[in-house]
């Protein structure tokens, strides 16, 4: 709920749990007067102080007031070159050179519902769900008007934020820099907290106290990348998984990202999100607009946990357009890690009618069903099935499939082309290169110039024209490089320093047509797993490939990092072979599988060479699944333990929303001699109600569960728990 007080001009927004407010001042500086638990009405302006500080310039409103500087005022909006040294939210490179940004309230105004962005992913919400509030500021001297975009989703706690840079002026002006989120502390005595990895280990957890100075982190990759999430957090120093305030900031964006938090000199910091800088220069012409991609903000007063389920209620009621979400989602095996490109229709078919035969409801042909292509060197690009492993084409594998019971899922890399293609033959220059430099390869592959409708259009028509040939109900979206040498032979020079951006608002456009065109097919997002792991890929794909990394030992730690802003059902998990791919490990099937069923359900093997012990474990994981999935995938999401290196088990819950049913998951991790005696404190269960557990005779309190905890076996290593919580 928004309040506007028109004669102070001070705006408050309330969710369920948290309190933001801010002012415009007598001078027209938007100040941020807090953001953090719920609080009472009132005027928060008495928190703002003033002093004379040296080297803290004064703008000319104030005349001599050397008390009154935008170098130490926490504002709403950082400006640039105008005497704030901090971090700037926005920087302008105006007609005449000088980069100064400087804006002043104008007006306000709050409307019904939840503001939209053209061509850009966001919350949505029905009109009585959601409010927005408008500010409007403007920089006088270039006449550049800016809109800060608020919505809140009061039940979600969820604040969102948006900003629309209009060219007012009569002169060209070019955007150099513009964040999405400005968040301003009154202090900083905080943590922040990064998930940062690589390709095969992502979303690792990293915490460290706020030093003097920046520290941030980002991708300059094109994508949002493996390295780090466009989601992070600032805590108190004593926060943890149900005690302290915390705050988490998301971005709902795919490419060039910064996170950045600065702690000043006079001890309060600012948090910026939003468009990484690196080559970005974006050319406004007057007249014309420029839209920030959403942030998105929860406040929890009450620790990690408290904030997660308030970011997964939101991502699942108002982010995903999932044509599942009202019916459960099939079972899928997936061909890659069974044989790679090594097959023929005659496996392929064997390979479904075992699978079938478990029960599994999905069969997904992953690369190389296309061109020529028998290894990853070619044929992207070349969207016809290829006869020679596929004699009636995808139609004709479809029937089959269909005829087996199995659905038909599809592996595509739309995004990219190889050498060795006819779309690269015919089309040379619809690649990212500048004109006269050797190609940067990666997987063989040159990335396409998605800021050009043609090729769009293109790709759009020959994969719709294979997806009207058969019945395909998912698509498998991949990515599998980095930018490089990103340059557009369709953009002016003065406009290079927009292909970054262009590229990513060229995949959300095409993602869309395929939605619409395709309503009932599910897109799954995939960029060497979890590259492209963000709030605005899963307003297209409701679900991710959470890593390549299918290790259940190494995925622990993957999900348990991803799951503080992501819910369950959005990571894709399967069950692979062992020894595994990534690590060499081998992890008992039943492990492997309480790993993969907390997430997007599925297995990478061929069933063939499994056992007919382990074939009858598939079988009861399949049908584990299908029993728990309103719980796992629509349920609240505990982090019980964290992943440990120590040997300790790691534990999550997932538990129903009316709280009668829980369940409980335990890996143990490496043994050691003389192992302690554990407890398990659970969360989220009604304290007085009496459950009943998975193999054990008495009623444990909900209480007693989680204050006294729940005394765990000792485990061998690398096995598992799956205990289903019911109550009496």
């Amino acid at each position: 709920m928004i309040f506007q007080d028109t004669e102070k001009n001070i705006f408050t927004l309330h969710t369920r749990n948290s309190t933001y407010q801010m002012k415009a001042d007598p001078n027209g500086v938007l100040l941020h007067l807090y953001y953090g638990p719920r609080i009472s009405d009132c005027d928060l302006s008495p928190l703002i102080r003033f002093a004379d500080r040296g080297f803290s310039p004064n703008p000319a409103e104030v005349g001599n007031d050397r008390t009154y500087s935008l170098d130490t005022l926490p504002q709403e909006y950082s400006g640039s070159g105008a005497g704030d040294f901090r971090l700037p939210s926005l920087e302008l490179e105006l007609s005449d050179g000088s980069w100064v940004a400087d804006l002043r309230y104008v007006e306000a105004r709050v409307e019904k519902g939840k503001y939209n962005l053209e061509g850009l992913p966001a919350f949505y919400a029905p009109q009585e769900e959601a409010e927005t509030l408008i500010i409007t500021m403007e920089d006088a001297t270039s006449h550049v008007r800016v809109d800060l975009l608020y919505g809140v989703l009061e039940a979600c706690d969820l604040i969102t934020r948006a900003v629309r840079i209009e060219n007012r002026g009569d002169a060209p002006v070019r955007i150099r820099r513009a964040a999405s989120l400005c968040l301003d502390f009154q202090g900083a005595d905080l943590d922040f907290i990064t998930f940062d990895g690589g390709h095969v280990k992502e979303r690792g957890l990293n915490r460290t106290r706020l030093r003097s100075g920046v520290q941030s982190v980002g991708s300059i990759r094109g994508i949002s990348s493996h390295q780090h999430n466009p989601f992070v957090m600032l805590c108190q120093p004593g926060a943890d998984e149900e005690h302290g305030t915390c705050y988490g900031a998301a971005l709902l964006y795919s490419g060039n990202f910064e996170a950045a938090v600065e702690r000043s000199q006079f001890e309060d910091a600012r948090l910026t999100l939003g468009i990484h800088p690196f080559h970005f220069c974006w050319l406004l012409e007057p007249g014309q607009s420029f839209t920030t991609p959403e942030a998105a903000l929860v406040c929890s007063p009450n620790g990690f946990s408290q904030m997660s389920r308030q970011f997964h209620k939101a991502i699942r009621t108002h982010l995903v357009r999932d044509v599942w979400q009202n019916r459960r989602k099939p079972v899928q095996i997936n061909s890659w890690e069974a044989f790679y490109f090594d097959y023929d229709h005659q496996r392929l078919l064997q390979f479904a009618k075992e699978a079938a035969s478990l029960g599994i409801e999905m069969f997904v042909l992953d690369d190389g069903w296309f061109g020529h292509r028998d290894n990853d060197s070619s044929s992207l690009g070349d969207w016809w099935a290829n006869e020679k492993k596929l004699p009636g084409g995808l139609s004709g594998l479809s029937a089959e499939i269909k005829a087996l019971g199995l659905e038909l899922g599809l592996w595509i890399e739309p995004e990219m082309v190889s050498e060795d293609s006819q779309l690269y033959q015919d089309h040379p220059d619809w690649v990212l290169n500048p004109p006269g430099r050797p190609y940067t390869r990666g997987r063989f592959q040159l990335v396409l110039d998605f800021t050009r409708a043609e090729v769009r259009d293109y790709v759009f028509q020959a994969l719709q024209a294979l997806l009207d040939s058969a019945e395909i109900s998912y698509l498998k979206w991949d990515m599998n490089r980095a930018l490089t040498q990103v340059w557009s032979a369709a953009l002016p020079t003065e406009r290079q320093g927009e292909v970054y951006h262009r590229y990513v608002l060229g995949v959300y456009d095409l993602l869309e047509r395929f939605r619409q065109a395709n309503p009932n097919t599910l897109i799954e997002g995939c960029s060497g797993g979890g590259g492209r792991f963000d709030m605005g890929m899963l307003y297209y794909t409701p679900q991710i490939w959470c890593s390549d990394n299918t290790d259940a030992i190494d995925r622990l730690s993957i999900q348990y990092g991803t799951s503080f802003a992501y819910p369950p059902f959005t990571m894709g998990a399967h069950v692979s072979a062992v020894p595994n791919e990534q690590t060499g490990r081998s992890v008992p099937l039943e492990t492997r599988g309480t790993v993969a069923l907390s997430g997007s359900f599925g297995y990478e093997m061929d069933l063939s060479k499994l056992s007919d012990q382990e074939k009858a474990l598939v079988a009861r994981q399949i049908r584990d699944y299908q029993e728990s999935y309103d719980l796992v995938q629509k349920g609240d999401y505990f982090r019980l333990t964290a992943p440990s290196a120590d040997g300790a088990p790691t534990a999550w819950a997932h538990v129903s929303p009316d709280k009668r049913t829980a369940l409980l998951c335990v890996v143990s991790g490496q043994t050691h001699a003389g192992p302690p005696f554990r407890r398990l404190r659970l969360r989220g269960l009604e304290p007085g109600l009496r459950y009943r557990l998975t193999g054990d005779d008495m009623l444990w309190p909900g209480d007693v569960l989680m204050q006294a905890g729940y005394p765990l076996p000792i485990l061998g290593e690398y096995q598992c728990l799956r205990l289903l919580l019911k109550a009496e």
